[in-house]
This record gives structure tokens, C-alpha cells and sequence, in this order.
């Protein structure tokens, strides 16, 4: 087992069910096909990696995402570990995903969502060693939250924070402060939530394919 635990939060993709801001632009099918596509590009993105352990904390509890990541990247999934989301709120659930790698003896957690599949391994590595000198590192999101929190210890900086919202991360790091806490700052990166960001991100990967090339393809499909 690695010191360390990246944990991605992500939904099975059922139609009507996720990112619905963007389906009402794509559709609902061509939605699915790309969030599929970000799954595929983060699990060989991470999985095997020798510095973490990919563990994929899901939604709904009850699909079986094992599974369904066994079809998506067949090689890697003996590399992945799998979990349900556990809490009705969104803050509740990334807190007790840290609470569980926690209790399972990991010293450093980083957790993703799945709408920046852009995202590199040295954005990972950076956050965490920042823990080094830092008790929670933070990867901004350009509309106000964030694609990533990294903590040793699963301290609580979701209870109270309206998720969702262009506060999210000035509100967790005042909590976290509140708490005595020292936070560290990341690199800044977009998500993909709406029809601008995903133009944005055909863009970048019309430049560079490499940085996710499974949905690079998808969306060149899609022109």
C-alpha cells in the first residue's frame, strides 16, 4: 500500500443523472459518451500509479462500479479500489470519503472530482507535498470552488459550506483557518460544466491530445 490515496469522486453515468448543465447543450446521450471518456482518460491517467492508490469513491451506492470500470479500462481495474459515497450532502460525502482512507491507514489523501479530466500527475504530487509544511492544500477552480482538496487527517472544512456556489473556496479556507489549519494554494484549473468549458477544453486538447486523449477523441468526433 502507498502512503498516499487519490481518491476520485464520480457518478455512474446514467442519463438525466449527470451533468445536466451540459446535457441540456450536448443531449443526454452525447453527454454520457463524454463523461465516459473522462472516466477512461483519469483511470489510465492514475491507476498503477507507484506514488498513490486510485480509489474510486461513487454515486449511486448501489452500481456496481467495479464493474462498470472493468469495461472501461479492462487492464487497469485490478489497480482500482472502489467505494460508495456514504452522506445525503456533498460536503458529507467528501468528508467521509477522507474518513475512510483515514481509517484505512493512509497518511495523505488527495481527492479529485471527475469534470477536469485535463488534469496532470504533478498536480497531484504537488498537493501532496504540500502537506508537508500545510494541513490542507487546495486546488482552485477558476468559478470560485475547487477540483481539489488534499489533507493528512480528515479534518472537517465541508460542514456548513454552500456547495455549488462561487464561495465554496474562500468559505472552506476561512473555516479551515478557523480551525487553525494552514492551507496551501494550488494551481488554478477549470471545470467542465457547461457547453464554454467544454469548448475551452476541445481547445486545449486540439493543442495537446496527450493530456486526455480518450475524450480528446470524443470531441473531435463531435464537430
Amino acid at each position: 500500500m502507498a502512503d498516499t490515496a487519490l481518491v476520485i469522486m464520480a457518478r455512474y453515468p446514467q442519463i438525466g443523472t449527470i451533468k445536466t448543465r451540459l446535457a441540456r447543450a450536448l443531449g443526454n446521450e452525447k453527454t454520457v459518451q463524454l463523461y465516459r471518456a473522462f472516466l477512461t482518460d483519469l483511470a489510465h491517467k492514475f491507476a498503477g500509479h507507484p506514488a498513490y492508490d486510485l480509489h474510486w469513491a461513487y454515486t449511486p451506492a448501489e452500481s456496481d462500479y467495479a464493474a462498470f470500470m472493468a469495461e472501461l479500462a479492462p487492464s487497469l481495474v485490478r489497480l482500482m479500489q472502489f467505494v460508495p459515497q456514504e452522506g445525503n450532502e456533498l460536503g458529507e460525502r467528501l468528508h467521509n470519503a477522507f474518513r475512510s482512507t483515514y481509517a484505512q491507514g493512509y497518511e495523505r489523501t488527495v481527492l479529485i472530482g471527475s469534470d477536469s479530466p485535463q488534469i496532470g500527475a504533478d498536480a497531484i504530487t504537488d498537493a501532496s507535498r504540500a502537506l508537508d509544511k500545510a494541513d490542507v492544500a487546495l486546488g482552485p477552480a477558476e468559478d470560485g470552488g475547487y477540483y481539489m482538496i488534499a489533507m493528512h487527517r480528515p479534518h472537517n472544512v465541508f460542514q456548513g459550506i454552500p456547495m455549488s456556489t462561487n464561495a465554496v473556496l474562500r468559505m472552506t479556507v476561512e473555516l479551515a483557518q478557523r480551525q487553525g489549519l494552514e492551507v496551501s494554494l494550488q494551481e488554478t484549473l477549470f471545470d467542465v460544466d457547461e457547453l464554454p468549458d467544454l469548448e475551452r477544453l476541445a481547445l486545449l486538447l486540439r493543442a495537446d491530445a496527450s493530456l486526455a486523449p480518450v475524450t480528446a477523441a470524443i470531441l473531435a468526433a463531435m464537430k
